[in-house]
């Protein structure tokens, strides 16, 4: 009998492969689909302590308050949650502080909701108006060398750093009754 079981795809092990190699200890989010398998890989790890959040900005404080604390973090969330955000990215820049997002994408082509379009169509231009550089994943292929090159810069630049993974790479939210 064939295996009809889906497959889930890979690209989340290659993010949480880099969290673990930068030493990641604190992982801050909101839940969302579009990150449910790297939360799994996240809270199966006794070295991370996941930290579910009732909005976006308190995962801000969260990264900030891990760096003064000596260690290292990074916060999950959706596109829209990015407009949620803008005021308190600014205790990044003021503290001087690495800051690690992984922003999963909507808005983009093919979307169903319509009221996900605005915001999606600039969080990329927000994020970098707040001044974090800003990689972005199309396919599964690039995820291993960009997420290693975000990590890299936001730890060992003390830098805020935003990794966008667009609805291609994610897939598109399906509207069922």
């Amino acid at each position: 009998m064939p295996d009809t079981t889906p497959s889930r795809p890979v690209w989340p092990d290659a993010i949480f492969a880099h969290l673990q190699r930068v030493q990641v200890r604190q992982v801050g989010y909101v839940p969302d689909a579009g990150h449910a398998q790297l939360i799994e890989r996240c809270i199966d790890d006794p070295d991370i302590a996941d930290v579910v959040l009732t909005t976006e900005e308190e995962g801000v404080a969260l990264t900030v308050g891990a760096a003064l604390g000596g260690q290292r973090a990074a916060l999950l969330m959706q596109s829209s949650g990015v407009g949620n955000c803008v005021n308190m990215f600014s205790i990044v820049h003021g503290f001087g502080v690495p800051c690690l997002l992984f922003v999963t994408m909507r808005g983009e082509a093919g979307e169903f909701n319509s009221w996900q379009v605005p915001m999606g169509a600039i969080t990329e231009d927000v994020l970098r108006q707040c001044g974090f550089r800003t990689f972005r994943v199309e396919t599964p292929e690039t995820v291993d060398a960009i997420v290693g090159t975000a990590c890299d810069i936001a730890f060992n630049e003390q830098a805020p750093v935003a990794v966008v993974l667009s609805q291609q790479l994610i897939g598109h939210k399906r509207w069922t009754r």
